[in-house]
């Protein structure tokens, strides 16, 4: 394959427009940044050196060996994964494929119909959990972690902090889920800390709402378990009656002030009052520091004690930003370290949450996610990438946490996707380049795991399950029986790992990629016939220290073979005299240098190329 490119002096656009001499290796600093400021194909942001790149796995079902995978499985059956099962070697294999951090999700204790009694734990009502082994989002003890998790149950937490020494000593940090809007229906812990009250233990029942209760009630109504809601399909769970006792009702998670939620609504969760007045205008009562403030605040102390190094924090548009405002940089005093991670999905707040909210990352899911889905689905084009860094993110896409899959998402490789895992070669090329902030990859998207089946709660919606017990099927054959080495994929799937292993750590060491300045090129080459600017897309990321031409092909079936052009102008803001000539390294493939810009792009295909002086 040809991986050419022209000659710089080749490349045509006017500089006067820019106010930048043809001569002129680099421009004056006050020059640069009016051109930041002023050239739509770039932006002002300034860069920081802040590359995270995330491994999220779902803990439970990272390190199960068992295949059985009956639907509703219980966990004898299907089996489960422990803390233990997170060994050296897998985290080894992860921090190869260029991982910072990995996030663990599902530590913390939820409602579950896995009966742990003998444990001294109590048995949760089926009629308000969903799956059997429960959402890892209904949190059942703020201060415990899940019994699933453990091979010694009682030694459970002893287990996990076992979990992140040894992910430290592999060179790895650690992620845990922070669920604050809402927790299970049973929840009670029975394990926080002598001397802390529990949630809603002192709360006054009698009212709607009271600044310093932390739930909502609603006075003289009993809870309601949704009409039709059947937990385990045929089978029976554990105390499953269709009654639930809660006398009054709390408001569900979901901002659902009803006794009676309906069977889509998050009916399994209990909202938290941080001192807004839902029912009455939404008014804010932050007068004094309200209770649930200071109960949130000491159970992320509690956690980043454990020397947790981030929380990706669960629905955090659904908590006021005052909250997180006051809150995170109360858990900077304790680690100035730590890292935040909003879940979130309303653009128009972004800013909001990040400036003013103290957010280290927000999720960009209704953005790029969003956009590159379309594209990988063959719905959408370019113009939805540059819309994001160019309206929706300008100013704080470093800020901006970058991702094709989660736990909440589709599997790439299924049906209900892009039915492809190579559809996400140039998507997630963008993912991880398009700007300085963090890159997160699920476990099992880098060997083409497609979510085949219906495990249980979910049904077949071509997502890997977070209610029930399962295997997974493509990802044990990566684990390949705690070898964790790939030895049981196929040369495809041996492939896409290699690809995903180079992009990733290529991102987290690339000087470039981490904190270099960002000039996109589709008007630059939408003149040439061959370059079809909705399905390619074409930008160069830049330092003192190294330049880098970045461009991707979404089209399915079709190769284009453009001739792509740098102009003079974005060759002098890279520092590169745009009348001598370079040679273009690919460092994806680590191709064979290249002195021209004639490039074959074939279908789903990306290329990194760094640029560097003829000799």
């Amino acid at each position: 394959m040809k991986y050419p490119f022209l000659p710089a002096a080749a490349c045509a656009l006017g500089l006067a427009a820019f106010g930048l001499s043809s001569f002129t290796l680099q421009p004056p600093a006050s020059v640069a940044e009016t051109v930041y400021s002023s050239d739509p194909n770039t932006t002002d942001e300034q860069p920081q050196d802040h590359k995270l790149v995330i491994y999220q796995m779902m803990t439970r079902l990272f390190g199960n060996k068992t295949a059985v995978n009956k639907p509703y499985g219980t966990l004898q059956e299907n089996g489960v994964g422990k803390f233990n099962d997170i060994t050296g070697p897998a985290l080894q294999a992860i921090r190869k494929m260029g991982a910072s951090h990995v996030w663990y999700t599902g530590v913390i204790e939820h409602a579950t119909m896995t009966d742990y009694t003998k444990q001294g734990i109590a048995l949760d009502d089926a009629d308000v959990v969903k799956g059997r082994a429960g959402s890892p989002y209904a949190i059942k003890d703020y201060y415990d972690v899940n019994p699933d998790l453990a091979v010694d149950v009682k030694n459970r937490m002893r287990e996990f902090e076992a979990l992140v020494k040894r992910t430290h000593d592999n060179d790895l940090k650690v992620i845990i889920d922070f669920v604050p809007n809402h927790v299970a229906r049973t929840y009670k812990s029975d394990a926080h800390p002598a001397g802390v009250a529990d949630l809603g233990e002192k709360d006054d029942k009698n009212v709607a709402f009271a600044p310093n209760n932390n739930f909502y009630y609603l006075p003289g109504k009993p809870f309601v378990v949704p009409a039709g809601y059947n937990p385990l399909g045929a089978l029976k769970g554990p105390r499953e009656d269709s009654k639930f006792q809660e006398n009054p009702a709390k408001a569900t998670g979901n901002d659902v002030f009803s006794e009676a939620p309906k069977v889509d609504d998050w009916f399994e969760t209990i909202k938290l009052n941080y001192g807004v007045d839902y029912q009455n205008g939404r008014k804010k009562h932050f007068e004094q520091t309200p209770d649930t403030w200071l109960k949130m605040r000491d159970i992320l102390i509690f956690w980043a004690k454990k020397d947790v190094d981030g929380f990706r924090c669960d629905m955090a548009e659904m908590v006021p930003v005052e909250f997180w405002a006051w809150v995170i940089p109360e858990l900077k005093k304790v680690n100035p370290q730590l890292v935040f991670i909003g879940e979130a999905y309303d653009a128009k707040t972004y800013k909001m949450y990040i400036e003013q909210g103290h957010f280290d990352y927000l999720y960009d899911k209704v953005g790029l996610y969003d956009g590159l889905r379309r594209l990988m689905r063959g719905e959408g084009t370019t113009e939805d990438i540059t819309r994001v860094w160019r309206e929706e993110s300008r100013g704080f896409s470093g800020h901006m946490l970058r991702f094709l899959e989660n736990h909440d998402e589709q599997r790439i490789a299924s049906k209900d996707f892009a039915g492809n895992p190579r559809a996400a070669i140039p998507a997630m090329t963008v993912s991880a380049t398009l700007a300085t902030g963090p890159v997160m990859l699920y476990f099992g998207q880098d060997v083409g795991e497609p979510a085949h089946g219906s495990e249980g709660f979910s049904g077949e919606d071509g997502r890997t399950t977070i209610f029930d017990y399962w295997g997974v099927p493509e990802h044990q054959k990566w684990m390949n029986g705690g070898k964790f080495d790939g030895g049981r994929l196929s040369p495809e799937q041996r492939q896409l790992h290699d690809f995903y292993a180079r992009l990733l750590t290529l991102t987290s060491q690339s000087d470039a990629i981490r904190r270099g300045r960002f000039y996109e090129l589709q008007d630059a080459n939408n003149l040439d016939t061959q370059y079809n600017q909705r399905q390619l897309y074409t930008y160069v990321r830049y330092t003192e220290k190294q330049k880098l031409l970045i461009v991707v092909n979404f089209s399915p079936d079709k190769t284009y073979k453009p001739t792509l052009r740098i102009p003079p102008n974005v060759m002098q803001l890279m520092g590169l005299n745009p009348q001598q000539f370079y040679t273009y390294s690919e460092l994806l493939s680590q191709a064979s240098p290249v002195q021209t810009l004639n490039l074959t792009l074939a279908p789903q295909s990306a290329y990194i190329f760094e640029i560097n002086p003829k000799k």
